[in-house]
């Protein structure tokens, strides 16, 4: 009989010991946690079981490859713990901002005119922002690497913190100017009114995109770059023009968060890139998607009091973006 090996016990974050220090905060609490990559099983069950076969599919035979998803770090470096501090300042800020308008009788200050603005580009974006939510939510499920699955969880909790503002708005608004449909029309505006058709249908093209990489370029790539440039920026500059520095300041509160959501988008597309192959079918996907993000660009902002060239800077910016990750038209 042979001696057993001398196998040394593995150490706490043993996948991390080849860096020869000892690892951070984010990188104990982030990396490599996903245990449903299996090539064939990915939840230890049949394989002819559906879930499954949504994951064979639609998350390892995604078209976007890469040796070792688990490579991808935030480069904010976000956990729960750190999330939560950081909005929690951010918040106690967007509070310091309602109390001090309301203090001084803001909302009644607004023209007739303005408000009808609000209740027609503003209150209804709760809509388009849930539909952001849930798509975030979805590429939590789907993403390859647990790094990934962080970030795209923690954008959809910034997307249900502003539903929650836009929605006390709302509320605020209906009790200023009771004749002006708030907090009652908001849906049927979403539906039927032409400045929200196009956001409505590039969300909900997007949330039956179900390849993950697919999720990510319609969602992080398209879809929140003509929110962020159409609707919260656009939507700023009218607010600031029409006096409105209470919604000029909350949007530029929630570009914060889209800051941030660029930077693990580009740390992620820039990852990808890695791979043969890969910077092509992004390609792909954002030629199939952008136009989608330009008609909305472009119907948002014809509503847009005082529009001028909103529509063109919104698309232009939206690209710019693009283009600064390789991704060009």
């Amino acid at each position: 009989m042979t001696d057993a090996p001398d196998l040394k016990p593995l150490k706490t974050w043993s996948h991390l010991a080849g860096q020869r220090r000892r690892p951070s905060e984010y990188e104990i609490v982030s990396t490599n946690l996903l245990w449903s990559t299996d090539d064939e099983l990915p939840w230890s069950l049949s394989p002819d079981m559906d879930m499954n076969q949504w994951y064979l599919k639609y998350r390892d035979g995604s078209p976007l490859k890469h040796v070792d998803w688990d490579a991808f770090r935030d480069p904010d470096g976000l956990v729960y713990r750190t999330y939560n501090i950081l909005q929690d300042g951010q918040e106690a800020y967007v509070d310091g901002l309602l109390d001090e308008h309301n203090a001084s009788g803001h909302d009644a200050e607004l023209s007739a005119g303005w408000l009808d603005s609000l209740a027609l580009l503003y209150t209804p974006a709760r809509y388009m922002l849930h539909a952001v939510q849930m798509s975030s939510a979805y590429l939590v499920q789907m993403a390859p690497a647990s790094t990934i699955v962080n970030c795209a969880m923690l954008q959809a909790a910034d997307q249900l913190r502003w539903v929650s503002r836009t929605a006390y708005r709302t509320k605020e608004l209906s009790l200023t100017a009771p004749d002006k449909g708030f907090g009652d029309k908001e849906r049927a505006l979403w539906e039927n009114d032409p400045a929200w058709q196009g956001f409505r249908e590039l969300m909900e093209r997007a949330l039956v995109a179900y390849d993950w990489g697919e999720q990510f370029v319609a969602l992080n790539l398209v879809a929140k770059p003509a929110i962020d440039e159409a609707f919260v920026r656009q939507l700023g500059q009218a607010a600031h023009r029409a006096g409105d520095g209470l919604l000029r300041q909350l949007l530029d509160a929630q570009q914060a968060d889209s800051v941030r959501a660029r930077n693990w988008s580009a740390a992620l597309v820039a990852l990808a890139l890695q791979t043969d192959g890969n910077k092509q079918v992004l390609a792909d996907w954002v030629a199939k998607w952008a136009p989608l993000g330009d008609a909305a660009s472009d119907a948002f902002c014809a509503a847009l009091p005082d529009a001028g060239d909103a529509a063109a800077q919104a698309k232009d910016e939206a690209e710019a973006f693009r283009a600064g990750l390789g991704l060009g038209r």
